[in-house]
Formats: C-alpha cells, sequence, structure tokens
C-alpha cells in the first residue's frame, strides 16, 4: 500500500473516546517489548510516528493512528509488563476485553509475537480471546532478522503449536529492520477491510 498520509489521532481509554467516523480498525496486541510501535512506523513508512520506548509498558491507553484516511492502526498496551500494578494490569485487561468484544469497526486483530521465544500463558489467553470472539487474527511474529532464516520455519511452528492456531489464521514473518513481511501484511490487511 501506498501511504499518502498518517497521524497519530487520539489516546482512549473508554469508548467514548473511539474516533466515530466508521473507518475500518486494525488492532494490535502483544508483549511489552514485542515491538509493536516499531511494527506501525515500518507499516506506514514512518521513523517516530509510534513513540518506541526502551522502557516497556509505556502505552497505557488505546493509540488510534490514520493511516490514508482509510483505516485505524490501533495500538494495545503491552501486557505482561511486572512494574505495572494489579490494579493497572486488570483495567487495561477490562478497556481491551471490551474493545474487542464490542467494538464494531474492529476487522482484523494483529497478534505480535516475538518470532524467538514461545508465546507466553499471556499470549495464549490474548489468542483465545479473539477466537472467543470470532475475532479475525493475523499472527505477526516479529524479529525476524534477529534469527538466522533456517531457523525461521521451526520457529514458526513453535508458536502455531504453542497458541494451537486456527489453520485459516495468516501468519506473516516480520522485520521492522529489513521491511521483511511488511507488503503481505499490508495484503492481510487490505483482505481484512474489503470483507
Amino acid at each position: 500500500m501506498k501511504i499518502t498520509q498518517a497521524q497519530f489521532i487520539i489516546s482512549a481509554v473508554q469508548p467514548h473516546q473511539y474516533p466515530e467516523d466508521a473507518l475500518p480498525e486494525i488492532a494490535l496486541a502483544g508483549r511489552s517489548n514485542v515491538g509493536k510501535s516499531s511494527l506501525i512506523n515500518k507499516l506506514i513508512l514512518r521513523k517516530n510516528l509510534a513513540r518506541t520506548s526502551s522502557q516497556p509498558g509505556k502505552t497505557q491507553q488505546l493509540n488510534y493512528y490514520r493511516v490514508n484516511d482509510l483505516i485505524y492502526l490501533v495500538d494495545f498496551p503491552g501486557y505482561g509488563y511486572a512494574k505495572v500494578s494489579k490494579t493497572q494490569r486488570e483495567q487495561f485487561g477490562e478497556m481491551i476485553e471490551r474493545y474487542i468484544r464490542d467494538r464494531e469497526p474492529l476487522k482484523l486483530q494483529l497478534l505480535v509475537i516475538d518470532i524467538r521465544h514461545e508465546p507466553s500463558k499471556l499470549d495464549q489467553q490474548m489468542y483465545k480471546w479473539l477466537k472467543h470472539y470470532e475475532i479475525p487474527t493475523c499472527i505477526v511474529a516479529t524479529k525476524a532478522d534477529k534469527i538466522p532464516k533456517s531457523k525461521w520455519d521451526k520457529h514458526i511452528k513453535m508458536i502455531k503449536k504453542t497458541l494451537e492456531a486456527d489453520p485459516r489464521d495468516s501468519v506473516v514473518l516480520f522485520s521492522s529492520e529489513s521491511g521483511l513481511g511488511r507488503e503481505q501484511l499490508w495484503d492481510v490487511i487490505s483482505e481484512a477491510i474489503a470483507t
């Protein structure tokens, strides 16, 4: 996809803050430090529209980015970060579950997994939620540049097996460094918003 325009719109916590222009929404979920911000920046070919942070757990709202006035990319707070209080974690969980359950414009959920590691219990829980609510899902295995190409297949198999992934869900190998998987991911997104 040719990116002509991308802008940060709002950090939302409550449903009344979500944009109301009914553009299709593509949401991103994943552990803190899995590289969601870098993925967004690579997708839209911008250096730092989505703020990357060396301090995990920085995103604490749903961050909305409007792309080409066609879609929103919605970045969830990263999960599994220890420095966030238990109460805050529960609030994140409720906010995310409410969004997944009730959000009409949500067309596709990207579940972002670091290819180097087995999906965590929280990744598995998130995937089960998505399946429970019948949300179209694409698994994005990031940081592909961090392991040898010869090990990609083995790691993808491990991710699918651990998540008990539905064979109908797309899996995209991605690198924010090299741009690997960028076009493929846009194809998956375009297909999701066309349906």
